[in-house]
This record gives C-alpha cells, sequence and structure tokens, in this order.
C-alpha cells in the first residue's frame, strides 16, 4: 500500500483527493492540455503516466485497470487507442508542466500540464549512399581486425566488379537496325 502523502491534501479527505486527480486525469486525457494549480500539476502527472504506461500494454488487465481511475470509456479509448501508441518509443516522461502567472483572485501559483507532442518516428526506406559506404568501411575495417580477412577481400571484390554486359545482343540489335534501314 502506498504511503500517505504528508500534510494536508487536496481535497480534505483520501476519497475527495482520488476523485479529484481522477477527474484531473481524464480531462487531461480528453483534452491533451490543462491549467490548474502547481501543487495539482504536481500530483497529477506521476498518476498520469502510470496510465500512460499501463495504456501502453494495451491488454485487458491494463484496460480494466485504467477504468478503475479515468471512469469514461470514451476517454479510455481515446488513452489506448490514439495517446499511448504515440509514446510507444519513449520510456517515460510523457507529460510536461509549465509553470504560468499566478491565479488573479488568490494569487495561487497555476501551471499547465500538458501531454508531450511526439509523433511515431517512421522508419526510413532507402539509405544515403555516403552512409552505406561508410558502414561497410566499417565493417570491413573490424572483420580485418577479427580476422576474418578472406570473407571480406571476396564480398569487396563482388561489389567492385562491373557488371558483365552482353556484346551479342547489342550486336545483333544494330544489324536489325541495319537491315530495317
Amino acid at each position: 500500500m502506498p504511503t500517505p502523502t504528508k500534510g494536508p491534501r487536496l481535497g480534505g479527505s483520501p476519497a475527495h483527493e482520488r476523485l479529484i486527480l481522477a477527474n484531473l486525469a481524464t480531462q487531461l486525457f480528453r483534452h491533451g492540455r490543462i491549467t490548474t494549480t502547481e501543487t495539482k500539476a504536481k500530483r497529477l502527472r506521476p498518476l498520469a503516466e502510470q496510465l500512460i504506461t499501463k495504456a501502453k500494454r494495451g491488454d485487458l488487465h491494463a484496460r480494466r485497470r485504467v477504468l478503475t481511475v479515468v471512469r469514461d470509456q470514451d476517454v479510455v479509448a481515446t488513452l489506448f487507442d490514439d495517446i499511448a501508441p504515440r509514446f510507444t518509443t519513449r520510456p517515460g516522461g510523457y507529460t510536461r508542466i509549465v509553470k504560468t502567472n499566478p491565479r488573479k483572485g488568490d494569487n495561487a501559483q497555476m501551471a499547465v500540464i500538458e501531454l508531450v507532442e511526439e509523433l511515431a518516428v517512421p522508419t526510413p526506406t532507402a539509405r544515403p549512399a555516403k552512409s552505406t559506404a561508410r558502414k561497410a568501411a566499417k565493417a570491413e575495417a573490424v572483420a580485418v581486425l577479427a580476422g576474418d580477412e578472406d570473407e571480406t577481400a571476396v564480398a569487396a571484390a563482388q561489389a567492385d566488379a562491373p557488371a558483365i554486359e552482353d556484346t551479342d545482343d547489342d550486336s545483333t540489335d544494330s544489324q536489325t537496325k541495319d537491315d530495317q534501314s
């Protein structure tokens, strides 16, 4: 069981604090960013990141665990279908807290908590010739150091050998063109 926080709670009782954080998490996932007090934002960050980590798993058990906190099924569907796939390559740090101006009425320090926008990185389809040549030279150097000189020499010779052209086809093409003229 997690240890209770020291000092006053956000809402007065543990149950009310859980409800406040659950509502803040729901709104964060619905809108992508929310403005709240700095204290609430700092308390929301670990909860939101745990929920995103569970959503990245994507299985039924994780969905049910998230549904115990976020009661809105549309928001849970958005979390699992849209938000979690954005963070598949990111190991953590899904949210950002930015401090803003104090609130006008009671001078409470305000902050914006938002999801970090990260798009899935597309896999490269074709590599540039320079990087391929560098990697081939590096692989050859590693093979020489490892003592596999014969295999790399054969591979390099095959790569450097010019393509063999069939001269007979060219001559017959020229003969047929001469015959047609």
